[in-house]
C-alpha cells in the first residue's frame, strides 16, 4: 500500500468521487476539496504529496491555485484540463504543473500518471540509490534531487528535475519531444508535445545566463534538444 497523500481539488462531485476511490483503491490517502479557496486551505494544513487539480474551478480557479502552491512549494501538480483548452493547459505548464490529464479521462490513466511522478519523486528512478551525475559545470543528484549550476543551487519542480537528469545523463546526444515524453513522462502514446518545449523554456530559466542564448540546453532544429556540458 502507497500511504501518500493526496489532494484532489475538482468541482463536480462525481469527478472527484471517482478519483478518490480509484486512488484509494491504490493505498493513497485522498483529502478532497471542491474549489479554490478550499484546496488552498488544505494546502496550507498538510502539504500533501502530490495534487491533482481542476483548471476550471469556481472563486479562484485552478491556474491561480498553481501559481499559489509553486510559489511555497514543490509539491507535484497534475492538472486535470478540458480538451478545448489548450492554452490554459499551456499557462498551466508555464506555472509550474508538472503533468496534465485532459477531460473525460480514464481513471486508470490518472492513476498511472500519479504512480510515475510520485514514483520518481519518492524513489528517483525506482532501480535504486544513483550517484550524482555530472556533466560541465552541471551537478544533479538523483538521491536528493538536487541540482547546482556552477556551484549555484537551482530550484526544479519533478518534472523540470527529471526532464534535465535525463538530458545529462545523455550529454550531447540528440532526442525528439516524441522520445522524451516516452523516457520522462513515460508516456505509451505520443501526447501533446507542446508539454516538452514548455518544460525546456522553464529549465532554461533557470540552469541558463542568457535563456535566449542557451548553452547548455540546446535545440536541434527540426529534430529536438540536446543536453551540451559548459565547463567551468
Amino acid at each position: 500500500m502507497a500511504g501518500e497523500r493526496i489532494l484532489v481539488v475538482d468541482d463536480e462531485p462525481t469527478v472527484r468521487e471517482v478519483v478518490q476511490h480509484y486512488l484509494e483503491r491504490e493505498g493513497y490517502r485522498v483529502q478532497a476539496a471542491e474549489d479554490g479557496p478550499a484546496a488552498l486551505a488544505a494546502f496550507g494544513t498538510n502539504v500533501p504529496d502530490l495534487m491533482v487539480l481542476d483548471l476550471m474551478l469556481p472563486g479562484v480557479d485552478g491556474l491561480e491555485v498553481c501559481r499559489q502552491v509553486r510559489a511555497k512549494a514543490s509539491t507535484p501538480i497534475i492538472m486535470l484540463t478540458a480538451k478545448g483548452h489548450e492554452s490554459d493547459r499551456i499557462v498551466g505548464l508555464e506555472l509550474g504543473a508538472d503533468d496534465y490529464v485532459v477531460k473525460p479521462f480514464s481513471p486508470r490513466e490518472l492513476v498511472a500518471r500519479v504512480r510515475s511522478v510520485l514514483r520518481r519523486t519518492l524513489d528517483g528512478d525506482g532501480r535504486g540509490p544513483s550517484p550524482p551525475l555530472r556533466a560541465g559545470d552541471v551537478q544533479v543528484d538523483p538521491v536528493t534531487r538536487e541540482v547546482t549550476v556552477a556551484g549555484r543551487p537551482v530550484s526544479l519542480t519533478v518534472r523540470e528535475f527529471d526532464l534535465l537528469a535525463f538530458l545529462v545523463s545523455h550529454p550531447r546526444q540528440v532526442f525528439s519531444r516524441g522520445q522524451l515524453l516516452r523516457q520522462v513522462w513515460e508516456y505509451s502514446w505520443l501526447g501533446d508535445t507542446s508539454t516538452v518545449t514548455v518544460h525546456v523554456r522553464r529549465l532554461r530559466a533557470k540552469v541558463e545566463d542568457d535563456p535566449s542564448t542557451p548553452l547548455r540546453l540546446q535545440t536541434v532544429y527540426g529534430v529536438g534538444y540536446r543536453f551540451v556540458p559548459v565547463e567551468p
